[in-house]
């Protein structure tokens, strides 16, 4: 079947602004969106600029907007959208080129939060175990793959840049709720700011750009009743 694609193109080398441009290509049904811009660029233009790595949802690197939501180009049919595809860049990160975007400032509000497990005291000679009802605390926020599409899906986001975004404080939550971790405390004096928890609204954008389904606003929540109660439960 003729699929026909529209993409945001933007090259800050010759072009002034951004401006759409139409492709048709032949697809099967059961093929993936990322599928069609390969098919694109090794067939019609190979001059499109975006990221892939894995192609089945594990290194989120084809996160883009497909059809207005943030989504995994490689875990979207073809059958399950509308025509034409309009694909653009995520927004809120400056474009390096058409679906290429600088995640540098994401990748750095991960970093904040100290995304590692932090050992104060003697490490043991043994392992750190843990319970299965610890783990369950914290199961859910495990499954986040940094692809930024919560963070580019949040109002609070596109208004201020320097909120640290979901996807930090998800990772955050990783650790803040892990039995085995000492560095709760500053992780918490992390995001009890201006620009760290309590800027969320509650929108719930986030939970429906997640390409892994983790309640990223029930995380959010948890981490901001800890900072109330003054504890992690």
């Amino acid at each position: 079947m003729d699929v026909r694609f529209e993409i945001l193109r933007f090259d800050p080398a010759r072009d002034a602004k951004p401006h759409w441009e139409d492709y048709t290509v032949e697809l099967e049904p059961t093929d993936r969106v990322l599928d069609g811009l390969e098919k694109i660029k090794g067939e019609r233009d190979g001059s499109i600029g975006y990221r892939r790595s894995c192609a089945h949802g594990v290194c989120g690197s084809d996160a883009m907007k497909i059809n207005g939501r943030n989504r995994l180009a490689c875990k979207v049919l073809i059958r399950s959208v509308r025509q034409p595809i309009r694909i653009e860049p995520m927004m809120g990160f400056t474009v390096h080129k058409d679906l290429l975007v600088d995640m540098e400032p994401f990748f750095k509000k991960y970093r904040s939060i100290r995304p590692y497990l932090i050992e104060a005291s003697e490490r043991p000679d043994a392992e750190r175990l843990q319970s299965p009802e610890n783990r369950e605390k914290f199961d859910d926020t495990t499954k986040c793959i940094l692809c930024g599409a919560c963070t580019t899906s949040c109002p609070s986001f596109w208004a201020d840049p320097n909120y640290v975004g979901p996807a930090a404080i998800v990772q955050a939550h990783r650790f803040i709720f892990d039995s085995r971790d000492e560095g709760k405390e500053e992780r918490l004096k992390i995001l009890n700011e201006r620009e760290g928890v309590w800027a969320c609204r509650t929108v719930f954008n986030c939970v429906d750009a997640c390409p892994r389904g983790i309640q990223v606003t029930r995380a959010i929540g948890e981490v901001k009743q800890a900072l109330t109660r003054g504890k992690v439960d």
